[in-house]
Protein backbone atom coordinates (compact mmCIF):
# COMPACT_ATOMS: atom_id res chain seq x y z
CA UNK A 1 0.00 0.00 0.00
CA UNK A 2 1.75 3.09 -1.23
CA UNK A 3 1.02 6.16 0.47
CA UNK A 4 -2.42 7.63 -1.10
CA UNK A 5 -5.57 9.07 -0.14
CA UNK A 6 -6.73 5.46 0.89
CA UNK A 7 -3.62 4.74 3.36
CA UNK A 8 -3.57 8.87 4.44
CA UNK A 9 -7.43 10.11 4.86
CA UNK A 10 -9.83 7.20 4.36
CA UNK A 11 -7.84 4.71 6.88
CA UNK A 12 -7.41 7.26 9.33
CA UNK A 13 -11.07 8.60 9.24
CA UNK A 14 -12.81 5.30 9.36
CA UNK A 15 -10.66 4.74 12.78
CA UNK A 16 -11.46 7.97 14.38
CA UNK A 17 -15.37 6.83 13.37
CA UNK A 18 -14.77 3.78 15.40
CA UNK A 19 -13.04 5.62 18.50
CA UNK A 20 -15.88 7.79 18.38
CA UNK A 21 -18.12 5.20 18.47
CA UNK A 22 -15.76 3.85 21.63
CA UNK A 23 -16.48 7.21 23.32
CA UNK A 24 -20.16 6.67 22.89
CA UNK A 25 -20.24 3.16 25.10
CA UNK A 26 -18.35 5.41 28.20
CA UNK A 27 -19.45 7.94 30.47
CA UNK A 28 -17.81 9.87 33.19
CA UNK A 29 -18.41 6.30 35.67
CA UNK A 30 -16.17 4.67 33.90
CA UNK A 31 -12.95 7.06 34.70
CA UNK A 32 -14.17 7.53 38.15
CA UNK A 33 -14.17 3.89 39.13
CA UNK A 34 -10.56 4.05 39.53
CA UNK A 35 -11.72 5.57 43.10
CA UNK A 36 -13.59 2.97 43.61
CA UNK A 37 -11.86 0.01 42.34
CA UNK A 38 -7.95 1.24 42.34
CA UNK A 39 -6.57 -2.16 42.27
CA UNK A 40 -7.88 -3.77 39.67
CA UNK A 41 -7.40 -0.51 37.10
CA UNK A 42 -3.66 -0.09 38.49
CA UNK A 43 -3.43 -3.76 38.24
CA UNK A 44 -4.77 -3.75 34.67
CA UNK A 45 -2.97 -0.67 33.43
CA UNK A 46 0.32 -1.96 34.45
CA UNK A 47 -0.34 -5.03 32.57
CA UNK A 48 -1.47 -3.58 29.18
CA UNK A 49 1.33 -0.63 29.38
CA UNK A 50 4.07 -2.31 30.78
CA UNK A 51 3.81 -6.28 30.84
CA UNK A 52 2.18 -6.56 27.55
CA UNK A 53 5.45 -4.34 26.12
CA UNK A 54 7.97 -6.96 27.96
CA UNK A 55 6.05 -10.29 26.74
CA UNK A 56 5.90 -8.47 23.33
CA UNK A 57 10.03 -8.04 23.10
CA UNK A 58 10.51 -11.59 24.64
CA UNK A 59 8.42 -13.25 22.05
CA UNK A 60 10.43 -11.36 18.90
CA UNK A 61 13.75 -12.69 20.84
CA UNK A 62 12.37 -15.99 21.70
CA UNK A 63 11.00 -16.63 18.02
CA UNK A 64 13.71 -15.31 16.85
CA UNK A 65 11.35 -12.92 14.01
CA UNK A 66 12.47 -10.92 11.31
CA UNK A 67 12.87 -6.90 12.19
CA UNK A 68 9.26 -6.19 10.58
CA UNK A 69 7.54 -8.98 12.26
CA UNK A 70 9.23 -7.94 15.81
CA UNK A 71 8.27 -4.16 15.16
CA UNK A 72 5.11 -5.35 14.16
CA UNK A 73 4.40 -6.97 17.49
CA UNK A 74 6.00 -4.57 19.69
CA UNK A 75 3.50 -1.71 17.44
CA UNK A 76 0.62 -3.87 18.61
CA UNK A 77 1.58 -4.42 22.01
CA UNK A 78 1.54 -0.63 22.24
CA UNK A 79 -2.67 -0.57 20.92
CA UNK A 80 -4.79 -1.21 23.71
CA UNK A 81 -8.05 -3.65 23.49
CA UNK A 82 -10.61 -1.04 21.80
CA UNK A 83 -14.17 -2.36 21.92
CA UNK A 84 -13.46 -6.20 21.09
CA UNK A 85 -11.95 -7.02 24.64
CA UNK A 86 -15.22 -5.39 25.95
CA UNK A 87 -17.03 -7.96 23.61
CA UNK A 88 -15.31 -10.95 24.77
CA UNK A 89 -15.68 -9.84 28.66
CA UNK A 90 -19.27 -9.90 28.02
CA UNK A 91 -18.83 -13.17 26.68
CA UNK A 92 -16.97 -14.87 29.29
CA UNK A 93 -18.88 -12.95 32.00
CA UNK A 94 -16.14 -10.73 33.08
CA UNK A 95 -16.51 -7.58 34.82
CA UNK A 96 -18.09 -5.48 31.99
CA UNK A 97 -17.88 -2.33 33.36
CA UNK A 98 -13.85 -2.98 34.93
CA UNK A 99 -13.29 -3.69 30.96
CA UNK A 100 -14.54 -0.81 29.64
CA UNK A 101 -12.97 1.52 32.35
CA UNK A 102 -9.66 -0.06 31.37
CA UNK A 103 -10.29 0.06 27.52
CA UNK A 104 -11.10 3.60 27.63
CA UNK A 105 -7.73 4.78 30.12
CA UNK A 106 -5.46 2.99 28.35
CA UNK A 107 -7.01 4.49 24.85
CA UNK A 108 -6.53 7.70 26.14
CA UNK A 109 -2.87 6.62 27.75
CA UNK A 110 -1.70 5.72 24.28
CA UNK A 111 -1.61 8.86 22.83
CA UNK A 112 1.62 9.04 25.19
CA UNK A 113 2.90 5.66 25.81
CA UNK A 114 2.80 4.06 21.81
CA UNK A 115 5.27 6.56 20.16
CA UNK A 116 7.74 5.71 22.65
CA UNK A 117 6.75 1.71 22.52
CA UNK A 118 7.49 2.03 18.79
CA UNK A 119 10.66 4.45 18.86
CA UNK A 120 12.32 1.75 21.16
CA UNK A 121 10.90 -1.13 19.25
CA UNK A 122 12.72 0.45 15.96
CA UNK A 123 15.86 1.14 17.41
CA UNK A 124 16.25 -2.25 19.25
CA UNK A 125 14.91 -4.52 16.00
CA UNK A 126 15.57 -2.24 12.80
CA UNK A 127 18.44 -2.52 10.75
CA UNK A 128 21.90 -0.43 10.42
CA UNK A 129 20.12 1.84 7.70
CA UNK A 130 17.61 2.74 10.35
CA UNK A 131 13.52 3.34 10.01
CA UNK A 132 12.43 6.98 9.50
CA UNK A 133 9.80 7.80 12.52
CA UNK A 134 9.05 10.90 14.61
CA UNK A 135 7.78 11.10 17.91
CA UNK A 136 6.02 14.51 17.24
CA UNK A 137 4.19 13.22 14.69
CA UNK A 138 3.06 9.91 15.46
CA UNK A 139 1.55 11.65 18.58
CA UNK A 140 0.14 14.60 17.02
CA UNK A 141 -1.86 11.67 14.66
CA UNK A 142 -3.10 9.90 17.40
CA UNK A 143 -4.02 12.67 19.12
CA UNK A 144 -6.74 13.21 16.32
CA UNK A 145 -7.62 9.17 15.27
CA UNK A 146 -7.97 8.48 19.06
CA UNK A 147 -8.12 11.22 21.47
CA UNK A 148 -10.40 13.65 20.26
CA UNK A 149 -12.91 11.22 18.95
CA UNK A 150 -13.16 9.36 22.15
CA UNK A 151 -13.78 12.29 23.89
CA UNK A 152 -16.10 13.80 21.43
CA UNK A 153 -18.16 10.39 21.44
CA UNK A 154 -17.74 10.86 25.71
CA UNK A 155 -19.40 14.16 25.12
CA UNK A 156 -22.53 13.18 22.83
CA UNK A 157 -22.84 10.33 25.11
CA UNK A 158 -22.99 12.68 28.11
CA UNK A 159 -25.32 15.75 26.26
CA UNK A 160 -27.27 13.16 23.92
CA UNK A 161 -27.37 9.61 26.11
CA UNK A 162 -30.34 7.93 23.85
CA UNK A 163 -29.01 8.79 20.46
CA UNK A 164 -26.24 7.38 21.46
CA UNK A 165 -26.74 4.21 22.97
CA UNK A 166 -28.48 3.95 19.68
CA UNK A 167 -25.88 4.54 17.42
CA UNK A 168 -22.91 2.83 19.49
CA UNK A 169 -23.96 -0.64 18.27
CA UNK A 170 -23.39 0.30 14.51
CA UNK A 171 -19.97 1.44 15.48
CA UNK A 172 -18.95 -1.54 17.14
CA UNK A 173 -19.75 -3.62 13.58
CA UNK A 174 -17.88 -1.09 11.81
CA UNK A 175 -14.79 -2.29 14.12
CA UNK A 176 -15.15 -5.70 13.34
CA UNK A 177 -16.00 -5.21 9.22
CA UNK A 178 -12.89 -2.66 9.56
CA UNK A 179 -10.55 -5.05 11.14
CA UNK A 180 -11.79 -7.77 8.58
CA UNK A 181 -10.79 -6.10 6.15
CA UNK A 182 -7.44 -4.87 7.28
CA UNK A 183 -6.49 -8.02 7.63
CA UNK A 184 -8.16 -9.22 4.59
CA UNK A 185 -5.77 -5.98 2.85
CA UNK A 186 -2.53 -7.39 4.29
CA UNK A 187 -2.94 -10.86 3.98
CA UNK A 188 -3.43 -9.50 -0.46
CA UNK A 189 -0.40 -7.22 0.04
CA UNK A 190 2.12 -9.28 1.86
CA UNK A 191 1.01 -12.81 1.02
CA UNK A 192 4.95 -13.87 -0.07
CA UNK A 193 6.27 -12.31 3.48
CA UNK A 194 3.24 -14.26 5.23
CA UNK A 195 3.66 -17.92 2.97
CA UNK A 196 7.08 -17.57 4.00
CA UNK A 197 6.96 -17.00 7.51
CA UNK A 198 3.00 -18.06 8.74
CA UNK A 199 4.59 -20.55 10.69
CA UNK A 200 6.77 -18.72 13.06
CA UNK A 201 4.82 -15.79 13.02
CA UNK A 202 1.31 -17.50 13.36
CA UNK A 203 3.31 -19.29 16.41
CA UNK A 204 4.13 -16.13 17.88
CA UNK A 205 1.41 -14.25 17.59
CA UNK A 206 -0.49 -17.29 19.63
CA UNK A 207 2.09 -17.80 22.47
CA UNK A 208 2.40 -13.48 22.98
CA UNK A 209 -1.39 -14.11 23.03
CA UNK A 210 -1.73 -17.28 25.52
CA UNK A 211 0.68 -16.03 27.65
CA UNK A 212 -0.55 -12.60 27.61
CA UNK A 213 -4.10 -13.48 29.11
CA UNK A 214 -2.42 -16.44 31.83
CA UNK A 215 -0.55 -13.49 32.75
CA UNK A 216 -3.36 -11.25 33.71
CA UNK A 217 -4.96 -13.66 35.33
CA UNK A 218 -2.56 -14.62 37.38
CA UNK A 219 -1.85 -11.30 38.52
CA UNK A 220 -5.31 -10.55 39.32
CA UNK A 221 -4.89 -13.89 41.60
CA UNK A 222 -1.84 -12.76 43.13
CA UNK A 223 -3.64 -9.76 44.24
CA UNK A 224 -6.44 -11.94 45.23
CA UNK A 225 -9.02 -10.13 43.18
CA UNK A 226 -12.49 -11.69 42.59
CA UNK A 227 -12.64 -14.03 39.87
CA UNK A 228 -14.82 -11.61 37.64
CA UNK A 229 -12.06 -9.11 38.07
CA UNK A 230 -9.19 -12.08 37.03
CA UNK A 231 -10.62 -12.40 33.91
CA UNK A 232 -10.80 -9.08 33.10
CA UNK A 233 -7.49 -8.55 33.52
CA UNK A 234 -6.70 -11.52 31.10
CA UNK A 235 -8.59 -10.46 28.64
CA UNK A 236 -7.58 -6.59 28.57
CA UNK A 237 -3.70 -7.76 28.80
CA UNK A 238 -4.39 -10.34 25.93
CA UNK A 239 -6.63 -8.78 23.29
CA UNK A 240 -5.32 -5.89 21.01
CA UNK A 241 -6.02 -3.33 18.69
CA UNK A 242 -5.43 -4.76 15.83
CA UNK A 243 -6.78 -2.54 13.57
CA UNK A 244 -5.22 0.05 14.96
CA UNK A 245 -1.44 -1.62 14.93
CA UNK A 246 -2.22 -1.81 10.85
CA UNK A 247 -3.25 1.63 10.99
CA UNK A 248 -0.23 2.91 12.75
CA UNK A 249 2.49 0.77 10.21
CA UNK A 250 0.26 1.51 7.37
CA UNK A 251 0.29 5.39 7.18
CA UNK A 252 2.28 6.67 10.05
CA UNK A 253 5.26 4.21 9.13
CA UNK A 254 4.25 3.74 5.72
CA UNK A 255 5.56 0.08 6.44
CA UNK A 256 2.48 -2.82 5.61
CA UNK A 257 5.26 -5.36 6.48
CA UNK A 258 4.89 -4.04 9.65
CA UNK A 259 1.48 -4.78 9.76
CA UNK A 260 1.50 -8.72 8.90
CA UNK A 261 2.27 -9.66 12.53
CA UNK A 262 -0.99 -7.27 13.75
CA UNK A 263 -2.73 -9.12 10.88
CA UNK A 264 -1.86 -12.72 12.06
CA UNK A 265 -2.65 -11.76 15.66
CA UNK A 266 -5.97 -9.75 14.62
CA UNK A 267 -7.16 -14.01 14.14
CA UNK A 268 -5.32 -15.73 16.71
CA UNK A 269 -6.72 -13.38 19.47
CA UNK A 270 -9.37 -15.22 19.02
CA UNK A 271 -8.54 -18.40 20.01
CA UNK A 272 -6.65 -17.59 22.90
CA UNK A 273 -10.29 -15.56 23.92
CA UNK A 274 -11.96 -18.76 22.89
CA UNK A 275 -9.94 -20.88 25.29
CA UNK A 276 -10.52 -18.20 28.14
CA UNK A 277 -14.57 -18.21 27.99
CA UNK A 278 -13.64 -22.37 28.35
CA UNK A 279 -12.05 -21.46 31.53
CA UNK A 280 -14.15 -18.44 32.49
CA UNK A 281 -17.40 -21.57 32.30
CA UNK A 282 -15.33 -24.19 33.99
CA UNK A 283 -13.83 -22.03 37.06
CA UNK A 284 -17.31 -19.98 37.58
CA UNK A 285 -18.00 -19.54 41.41
CA UNK A 286 -20.82 -22.20 41.98
CA UNK A 287 -23.22 -18.82 42.75
CA UNK A 288 -22.28 -18.14 39.30
CA UNK A 289 -22.24 -21.69 37.85
CA UNK A 290 -25.74 -21.68 36.28
CA UNK A 291 -25.48 -17.63 34.71
CA UNK A 292 -21.96 -18.71 33.64
CA UNK A 293 -23.18 -21.58 31.39
CA UNK A 294 -25.78 -19.69 29.34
Amino acid sequence: MQASILTQVLLPAVLALIMFGMGLSLTKADFTRLLEMPRAIILGLFGQVMLLPALAYATAVAFDLSPELAIGIMILSACPGGTMSNVISHLSRANLALSVSLTGITTLICVSSTPWIIHFSISAFADTQGQAFSLLSTSVGLIFITFLPVLIGIGMRHKYPEIALRLEPRFRKLALAFMIVMIVAIVIQERDTLISTFSQVFWATLTLNIVAITVGVLLGKSFKLPHREQLTLGIEVGIQNASMAILIAITFLKSPAFATAAGVYGLTMYLGAGLLVVYAKLTAPKGNAKLAAN
